[in-house]
């Protein structure tokens, strides 16, 4: 499989490049929250913005056109003053639930502990130095 000029890769035909080019879709620091959230159905743009915390509009814009273009996330513009846009996940988007299912229960079974662990393995090296 081709891939436009903005991918990594040329190609995807190694046995993990799958996961490379799922990776590609929906990673990023705030992609797979965004994708999270809107398991619950539609919501505003400002109201994914409250949920998904401290990310800057500017950034919450991009990553959402990016999901948009990858064909995970469509954006409805409603025709009032002022305008009201809200989002949604596609059929492909909502297909990723049973793996961002996955992901939130690893993070809570191993991701915070590790996250936890490396903080207190940074902690000390500074004070040790």
């Amino acid at each position: 499989m081709d891939t436009t000029s903005k991918t990594r890769h040329t190609s995807y035909a190694l046995p993990a490049c799958p996961v490379e080019a799922t990776l590609e879709l929906i990673g990023g620091k705030w992609k797979g929250i965004v994708l999270y959230y809107l398991l619950d159905g539609r919501l505003r743009f400002s109201e994914l913005k409250r949920k998904v915390g401290c990310v800057t509009q500017r950034m919450l814009t991009k990553q959402l056109r990016e999901l948009e273009a990858s064909g995970l996330v469509n954006r409805i513009v409603y025709a009032e003053v002022p305008p009201r846009v809200e989002y949604e996940l596609t059929a492909e988007g909502k297909s990723l639930k049973p793996v961002l299912k996955s992901l939130k229960k690893w993070g809570e079974e191993h991701a915070m502990d590790l996250i936890a662990e490396r903080q207190k393995s940074a902690a000390s090296e500074q004070a040790s130095e």
